[in-house]
């Protein structure tokens, strides 16, 4: 999807209505929803950007390891 024409990009601007079907068609945002977001918001919601990957599973497992809830001298682990 092309949120930006060649002549938007000339002039500095965005196109709005690009941005406003992808919104309010593609995303399913009533118009004062749209109207609310940034428009870096909106583009992440829309899969742009350089935005990281969210946390796995596996990676939320490593890192109870490593810092668990109670301490291992914890009354809860002496039995």
């Amino acid at each position: 999807m092309e949120l930006m024409s060649d002549q938007n990009m000339d002039q500095g601007g965005v196109d709005w209505p690009a941005l406003m079907r992808a919104g309010i068609r593609g995303l399913g945002l009533r118009p004062s929803e749209f109207w609310a977001l940034t428009p870096a918001e909106l583009l992440m919601m829309l899969g742009s950007g350089s935005g990281s990957a969210p946390m796995g599973r596996a990676r939320l497992d490593e890192l109870a390891r490593a810092y668990p809830d109670a301490p291992d001298n914890s009354p809860e682990k002496e039995g």
